[in-house]
């Protein structure tokens, strides 16, 4: 793999027209494999792949490699021209949310969570799936969670970090716990902490969750893009 000084940069895109990459090149390099002009993260910390707009062949054969045999991504976009023996699973649409207008606050009631909490994150993410979370998801920034009577009930925290911005991720909440508002506080709160650094927030969601689209509106996120997802697999 290569290292992160061989790595063309397409200095004319937005950091957040490439949060992957942008992430991997920045502060999360700690995390980053690179073959090519692909990037991951490390498979523990997360499962994202960062790509050019447009893949040439070597760029196939690069993903493929770190993928390896069977292996699947999503790919940002869509018409992507696979070559022979690989496959699209899925395709959906997606927003990105600026949160330049979010009304931040922080809460006292809300503690930090750490590794020592992984066990109870994986286990109220395995509940109210909110998306991809891997057992060192925890590393990539700070998270946020509220306890009733002992137990994790809801959280939320940073995840893709290109520069100048930071995501606010895995925003989630047990069903016994929801319509209390506990989810626009950890959004602020999580939200403050990001602008404490002098960074802007920002966030992803599937198109059709119009529910959490509608609350991130109300809280002051601006649709930023419309986008694709496709996910393909590699040949085996």
């Amino acid at each position: 793999m290569t290292t992160e000084s061989a790595i063309e940069i397409d200095t004319s895109l937005h950091p957040l027209d490439d949060p992957v990459r942008s992430s991997l090149r920045g502060e999360h390099s700690r995390f980053a494999e690179w073959v090519g002009r692909i990037g991951r993260y490390e498979p523990e910390v997360a499962r994202f792949v960062g790509h050019p707009p447009e893949l040439d062949e070597q760029d196939w054969e690069d993903l493929a490699s770190i993928l390896g045999p069977g292996g699947s991504t999503g790919l940002r976009g869509s018409g992507h021209v696979l070559p022979p023996g690989w496959t699209v699973l899925a395709e959906f649409g997606s927003v990105q949310m600026d949160g330049s207008a979010l009304e931040v606050a922080h809460d006292p009631e809300f503690e930090v969570l750490g590794a020592a909490d992984v066990p109870e994150i994986l286990d109220l993410i395995a509940r109210t799936d909110p998306g991809p979370y891997a057992p060192r998801t925890i590393e990539m920034g700070t998270y946020l969670g509220l306890r009733v009577d002992g137990k994790l009930v809801a959280m939320a925290g940073e995840r893709l970090h290109p520069p100048g911005w930071t995501e606010i991720s895995a925003v989630c909440t047990d069903a016994e716990f929801r319509g209390r508002g506990i989810a626009s506080r950890l959004v602020r709160a999580v939200g403050a902490g990001i602008r404490a650094r002098g960074e802007i927030p920002f966030l992803h969601a599937v198109a059709h969750n119009v529910t959490a689209i509608s609350l991130y509106e109300t809280l002051g996120f601006t649709l930023r893009k419309r986008g694709r997802l496709t996910l393909v697999q590699a040949p085996d």
